[in-house]
């Protein structure tokens, strides 16, 4: 529920802006950067239902300790990109529940297949978050540092935690399930582009 109603607090204050002179976003500029914003805002709150889902399921301590110190962090990304889309004048999704929901489904999952491969799935769900963010940046106007400010660090965390995972003993996923994955990904990336 604090995931999808509550105002996120983050722990950390947002990377700073590079720029020089206060942004002047065009109107178009201004809509791109909400849309991809609120596709960004909407992988955090899939990040917190998969990282709660699978503390939640995982019989190990440490384990347990690893997924909550993540989705901890993930908060910082969550707030960051609720104040950007506040900032420009956009709107959350209005799947946000449908989106947590089913992410939590996907991560308990996870879960079920045991440690390793639920180490497996934080390892590839990272790494293509990470190439999403990345092609964020390409696609941010350049006007627009404040968010390219906030995506670098998100890429640059997310990559992190992908790190972490496989250096915790992660099992590679077989091929089709990261294919459904990116499929999965796709769709939801294109439905909060949106909505």
């Amino acid at each position: 529920m604090r995931t999808i109603f509550a105002a996120p607090q983050a722990a950390r204050p947002a990377p700073p802006s590079q720029a020089e002179t206060p942004e002047q976003l065009s109107q178009e500029q201004k809509q791109l950067s909400i849309a991809l914003m609120r596709v960004n805002h909407v992988g955090e709150v899939c990040a917190q239902a998969l990282y709660q889902s699978q503390a939640l399921l995982t019989r190990s301590p440490s384990l347990r300790a690893h997924f909550i110190h993540a989705a901890k962090e993930e908060v910082d990304h969550l707030a960051w990109t609720r104040k950007r889309i506040d900032d420009l004048g956009g709107r959350i999704s209005h799947l946000t529940p449908l989106w947590y929901g089913g992410a939590f489904a996907i991560g308990s999952l996870a879960a079920l297949a045991g440690d390793r491969y639920s180490l497996g799935f934080v390892v590839e769900t990272e790494r293509q978050v990470e190439q999403h963010l990345a092609s964020h940046l390409d696609r941010l106007p350049e006007e627009d540092q404040t968010s390219r400010a906030i995506v670098h660090q998100m890429k640059v965390e997310e990559a992190r935690h992908a790190d972490e995972a496989q250096a915790a003993g992660a099992q590679a996923l077989p091929a089709p399930a990261k294919a459904l994955m990116r499929l999965s990904a796709k769709l939801m990336t294109r439905t909060a582009h949106y909505i």
